[in-house]
């Protein structure tokens, strides 16, 4: 399984971060998703659910801070990532293979963590190989909208949810969908930058769309959902 060994985004050094090719690496909106996540009061009593951990960076952190963590994938080698990076950095995780919250039937979480695919792309086809990571449909919601409404159902009634994602699939339609779930929701973090290779790559498309007009940035929100 061909991996590369990066930082993971964490404040003290060294951190080791393994990554199979086709899972998702750190990157930007991890570091704000990571941001949001030190502002949360997290104590060994404090459940953690990891939604989409891909590498998981972010699980390791969140056991890092003291909480009892479980990270969900639905691809095996992201699994395999998360569980080696957990055992490299001397955390303890409950790493889990599944399709977000069906993995973890019947359990409640004190907050909840989501950096799911949300790069829009052209056809209705199933994203395959590595940009499964990162492709989520037409509208780059096929994966924040099943976040929205299956999140209520795994939260501890005093807990909450974080989520990231890039302005050009909806930041009012995520705000709305979680209201419509139940939550109270707000965006906590932002943050501007320049479009990576895969948006460059379909700039012409995301014009066709009327997703971006003239500008080659995006910004990327985290999204705070707690109950009412």
């Amino acid at each position: 399984m061909p991996s590369a060994t990066v930082g993971c985004p964490t404040p003290a050094d060294p951190r080791r971060c393994v990554v199979p090719r086709g899972v998702y690496a750190p990157q930007a909106d991890t570091r704000r998703l990571r941001r949001a996540l030190h502002r949360e009061p997290i104590t060994d009593r404090t459940h953690v659910l990891d939604l989409g951990t891909g590498s998981g960076a972010l699980a390791v952190e969140a056991a890092r801070l003291g909480g009892r963590v479980t990270a969900v994938d639905i691809s095996w080698r992201a699994v395999a990532a998360a569980w080696l990076n957990g055992v490299l950095n001397g955390q303890s995780l409950r790493v889990r293979h599944g399709d977000l919250a069906s993995a973890v039937p019947g359990r409640r979480f004190h907050l909840v963590l989501a950096n799911p695919p949300y790069v829009p792309a052209p056809g209705a086809a199933p994203p395959r190989g590595p940009a499964r990571a990162w492709d989520a449909g037409p509208d780059g919601r096929l994966l924040i909208d099943r976040v929205c409404d299956s999140a209520p159902a795994v939260l501890h009634p005093t807990g909450a949810l974080l989520l990231v994602h890039s302005h050009l699939c909806g930041v009012d339609a995520t705000l709305a969908r979680l209201t419509e779930a139940g939550l109270r929701a707000e965006v906590v973090d932002r943050t501007r930058l320049p479009f990576g290779p895969v948006l460059r790559s379909r700039l012409g498309w995301l014009r066709e769309r009327g997703l971006v007009n003239g500008e080659t940035t995006e910004e990327l929100v985290v999204i705070r959902g707690r109950r009412s």
